[in-house]
Formats: C-alpha cells, sequence, structure tokens
C-alpha cells in the first residue's frame, strides 16, 4: 500500500475544493518525501530545491504534507481557514512556513516558477524548481508564454508537473504533453496516483524543462 500523510483524512471543512486536494496529494507526498532537497532546517537555504504550488485551489493536501514534514505545527491543522488561523483557501508564504509563493490565482505559478529556475541559475545555485499546476490553467496565456520561454532559455533546472484530470474547458490537440513537447521540453505522461512512477520521472535526468503530466481520474 502506497503512503500518504495520515494528517490529509483529518482535515474538514473545505468542500468546494476537496478534489483539488486529493488529486494532487500523491504527487506532494513524494516530491516532499523523496525528491525535493529543502527541509525545516533549510527553508531559508539559497541552495534549496524550490516548490511551487500553481495550483493553489484546495491546499489541504499541501497543508497535511507540510505538517508531516515538520514545516508547520500539525496542531494547527484542525482549524485551518477559521478567521485567526493562518491555512487559508489560499497558501500566504507570508503566513505559511515552507510556501514559497502565495497561489491560488491561475496562471501565475508556472511563470513564477521560471524567472526563480532562471534566478538559480544566475546565483550558479544547484537548486531546482518544481511548479505543480492544473490542467484547467494552462489555457491561461500567461503559462503558454512560459512554456515557450522556459524552452527557449534551456531552463534546464525546472520541473512542471501538470495534474491532468481531463477536465480543462479547452485543452491541447494531441494532449498536455505535446502541448510542452512542441515548444522544446522533455515529457512524460505517468499515473498520478504511482508513487513508483511519480518517482522516476521526478528524477529523470534532463537537460532541457521537464514536463510530467500526472493523469489522474476524476471521481465525483
Amino acid at each position: 500500500m502506497q503512503r500518504i500523510p495520515g494528517l490529509f483524512a483529518r482535515m474538514t471543512g473545505d468542500e468546494k475544493h476537496e478534489w483539488a486536494a486529493a488529486s494532487t496529494i500523491d504527487v506532494l507526498w513524494v516530491l516532499y518525501d523523496r525528491v525535493l532537497n529543502v527541509t525545516p532546517a533549510t527553508v531559508d537555504d539559497p541552495g534549496r530545491d524550490r516548490f511551487l504550488l500553481s495550483k493553489g485551489h484546495g491546499p489541504m493536501a499541501y497543508y497535511a504534507v507540510l505538517a508531516e514534514k515538520g514545516f508547520i505545527d500539525e496542531s494547527i491543522l484542525d482549524d485551518w481557514t477559521s478567521w485567526d488561523s493562518p491555512l487559508g483557501q489560499h497558501p500566504d508564504r507570508i503566513l505559511v512556513r515552507g510556501v514559497e509563493i502565495s497561489s491560488g490565482s491561475l496562471g501565475h505559478g508556472l511563470p513564477i516558477a521560471v524567472g526563480t529556475a532562471i534566478g538559480q541559475r544566475i546565483a550558479k545555485s544547484e537548486g531546482r524548481t518544481f511548479v505543480l499546476v492544473g490542467d484547467g490553467e494552462l489555457d491561461e496565456g500567461s503559462n503558454h508564454e512560459a512554456i515557450a520561454v522556459a524552452a527557449r532559455l534551456g531552463v534546464a533546472n525546472l520541473t512542471a508537473i501538470v495534474i491532468d484530470n481531463d477536465n480543462s474547458m479547452h485543452g491541447w490537440p494531441g494532449g498536455i504533453a505535446r502541448r510542452f513537447a512542441v515548444e522544446g521540453w522533455q515529457t512524460t505522461e505517468i499515473d498520478g496516483r504511482d508513487h513508483e512512477a511519480i518517482f522516476t520521472a521526478l528524477t529523470e535526468p534532463h537537460d532541457r524543462p521537464l514536463a510530467v503530466v500526472a493523469k489522474i481520474e476524476k471521481s465525483y
């Protein structure tokens, strides 16, 4: 049985965005458990890996993983989204330790990730940038531009993980992976619930930006 944070099960109260959280939990867990070079002790280290949650709607899974890994105290999970809780409907980088960007507005995370990865390269840092986006937000023009720029500038320390539940309004001819591939990204498609497949895809060597499309079957 593949392990996911037990803390996720105790969080309630976000029925509107519960699916958005459930669709990301496996990828988030593998990232923080086995891939990212960042810990609570190195959360301010300039050489750390950066994870940006562009899919900021329904951050229950993100908070649960951060608590499981010691970035935040698990005691604050129970009253999340209450008026005095730091854990809101969208993650806030000022209020929540370990959060790199305040997110939730669609289309912002990938462009910020491109800039972050370029900044790491300029600083000669060994850190990498990972960004998790939803398939629907790829309809935003800002993401189209970010996909094009990242490939043309050869931002090889950038990995985009796309949660694909085949529910976006417009989609892309040939599928999401092709959208990245035509611009020059290295791409792969995986089962977004298979932890070994997630780990293998996220650690695959690449000399250009990498897009990992995590297929998730949406349940209603």
